[in-house]
């Protein structure tokens, strides 16, 4: 399972693709189970250079009540900013959160396999 994510040009915050528009939160993230919509979003959204920066499809995986990104990387943009939990989207909270700030899985993500040394 993928979702598209990306940070939106006017502010750096972190976005993900929900049915043709950005949103804030990756609970609300549209999920793509089959690689072809998922290119076609993706494809569509790096025709937005105006409004996005270098968006790029993550890998999310179930866990219990929700899903989550696999990669650590990505779980620390969802929740971001983390350098305080009283800012930003951990201040916000949500059942979203709550999901993404219990997960597990792995720390390197998509193929950058030097990017983070266990």
């Amino acid at each position: 399972m993928k979702a598209l994510t990306a940070n939106r040009l006017a502010d750096g915050e972190v976005v993900f693709w929900s049915h043709g528009r950005w949103v804030e939160r990756f609970g609300q993230a549209e999920l793509f189970e089959d690689d072809a919509p998922a290119g076609e979003a993706e494809a569509k959204a790096k025709s937005q250079p105006t409004v996005v920066v270098e968006p790029y499809l993550i890998e999310v995986a179930p866990i219990e009540d929700g899903v989550a990104p696999v990669a650590y990387r990505e779980r620390l943009r969802a929740l971001g900013p983390t350098n305080t939990p009283d800012h930003g989207k951990q201040a916000e909270g949500g059942h979203d959160v709550e999901l993404i700030a219990k997960a597990a899985g792995a720390a390197r993500s998509g193929g950058r396999v030097n990017l983070i040394k266990r």
